[in-house]
């Protein structure tokens, strides 16, 4: 058995494990349970009926989340002549090519969250998909971080774009948010991925699609919803 703190334990005891929350309800619960003495970011786990092993079963895509992530995006972009003065001017933290592949090879440097180019930098940063890769950061034009439009690329991830995408047990795991944001702004970032996920739906899934759907806060106890409750 895991030990878990005094705070958890008591937080645990609000929620009955067995029971489906009204999304309403649920938000209550996961602000309510989170006491810890930092902002804690809010989670949602939703598995999935597919099977990720197989192309035609994947779902990947990115949605803007209306409300935001809470959390101050740091973006790269890769990027040359005006495509990186476009990158520059809507807000971009880092702009380059060559030189930040050798900085993120030699240096072991990834001081960044989201990471675009624009669909000619495609040769360079491919050397970085061993290192890009498993941290979840390559770019990818389902994602819509390789793209030729990379100043609206920059605007989206800084505005509270999340990129969501199967693990390897069929579940996506997104942050929706801070509990400071409250239950109603939550609740929004929350349907609005949901609606995403549904619409991403690979026509090879057979049977129910979604499920199990878990929301938590970083320190706090998962709390399941009645996703169905979703107008």
């Amino acid at each position: 058995m895991a030990k878990y703190g005094k705070k958890y334990l008591e937080s645990a005891k609000l929620i009955d494990k067995t029971k489906l929350y009204d999304p309403q309800e649920a938000f209550e619960l996961v602000c309510k349970t989170a006491k810890a003495k930092f902002d804690e970011t809010v989670e949602v786990h939703i598995r999935l009926g597919v099977d990720s092993r197989h192309a035609d079963q994947q779902v990947r895509g990115a949605v803007v989340l209306p409300n935001g992530t809470g959390k101050d995006v740091r973006v790269l972009v890769f990027a040359k002549g005006e495509k990186a003065e476009q990158a520059k001017e809507a807000g971009a933290d880092y702009v380059g090519e060559a030189d930040l592949v050798e900085k993120i090879t030699k240096e072991n440097w990834f001081d960044f969250d989201v990471v675009i180019a624009s669909p000619d930098m495609m040769g360079i940063v491919g050397r970085l998909g061993r290192l890009l890769g498993p941290k979840g950061l390559m770019p990818n034009p389902k994602a819509g971080t390789v793209t030729p439009d990379v100043a609206r690329a920059v605007k989206e991830a800084k505005a509270g774009k999340i990129e969501y995408r199967l693990d390897k047990t069929n579940i996506i795991h997104c942050p929706i948010g801070k509990v400071s944001f409250g239950t109603e702004k939550l609740r929004e970032n929350f349907e609005t991925l949901l609606s995403a996920v549904i619409k991403a739906k690979p026509a090879a899934a057979k049977g129910q699609y979604i499920k199990s759907c878990v929301i938590a806060s970083t320190m706090g106890p998962g709390i399941k919803i009645n996703y169905s409750k979703i107008s």
